[in-house]
């Protein structure tokens, strides 16, 4: 499905852990793009970031804007696959397979944590992790590190568009690579995710605006995003 001229997968979560089985299975590269309204958005104002968003392997509707959008057009079971929800049952299924998995971004200390606490509850699982915040001076120990630990799963929480042109510069650093915005944030326990009335109404964006006020100015995309989708569907 097109969504102002993004491709959006409509998978289900089950369904897109049968990709990443797949291509482990068959010693392919994935690449996952996790895509809310603001990617989406600044995707049809800036065509070359459109082109790398597009250049993915799976685009998942990340976000119940997505959804309301590819129901609009059409896709009346389509599902959010957020990011977070993604990783926790690649956590969850990786603690059966003993799976490798490299966490990078966060500000320094926040991966590690995360890590630590993560390392707890998934003993199979071998993690490794780097901070987001590195210089271009430092980046090839960064590559280095990731490249010799030879992960099965990459998440990249490098935060939306930097991780995106991130995985499509460095399509071969790991088998299983994915997008995950702040989700090392909500594993290293620093920032709560959206309690179960928040996610079940779909309003975990309106809690993590009232608990981070600071992201209003990211918001204000939205209203924007709307409009341009309801052009699209009525106009176009």
């Amino acid at each position: 499905m097109d969504i102002l001229g993004t491709r959006i997968d409509l998978l289900n979560l089950q369904e897109s852990m049968s990709r990443i089985f797949q291509a482990l299975a068959a010693g392919k590269k994935l690449w996952i793009v996790t895509a809310n309204p603001e990617l989406i958005y600044r995707g049809a104002k800036d065509k070359k970031l459109q082109a790398i968003i597009s250049s993915a392997d799976l685009i998942l509707p990340d976000g119940i804007g997505v959804v309301w959008a590819a129901r609009l057009f059409g896709a009346k079971k389509a599902e959010r696959v957020t990011g977070i929800d993604l990783t926790l049952k690649i956590l969850e299924e990786g603690q059966q397979y003993g799976w490798r998995i490299f966490l990078l971004g966060s500000k320094p200390g926040i991966a590690k944590k995360a890590v630590c606490k993560l390392s707890q509850k998934y003993p199979a699982i071998d993690f490794a992790y780097h901070h987001g915040y590195f210089s271009p001076e430092e980046e090839a120990a960064v590559l280095e590190k990731i490249e010799s630990f030879a992960p099965h799963i990459l998440l990249v929480g490098l935060g939306a568009p930097k991780q995106e042109y991130w995985n499509a510069a460095y399509k071969g650093l790991a088998p299983i690579r994915i997008g995950v915005g702040g989700t090392i944030d909500v594993l290293s326990g620093e920032v709560k995710r959206a309690p179960q009335f928040f996610r079940a109404h779909n309003l975990e964006w309106f809690y993590r605006l009232i608990s981070q006020p600071a992201r209003i100015r990211r918001q204000i995309v939205l209203p924007l995003y709307v409009l341009q989708v309801l052009k699209q569907r009525y106009f176009s």
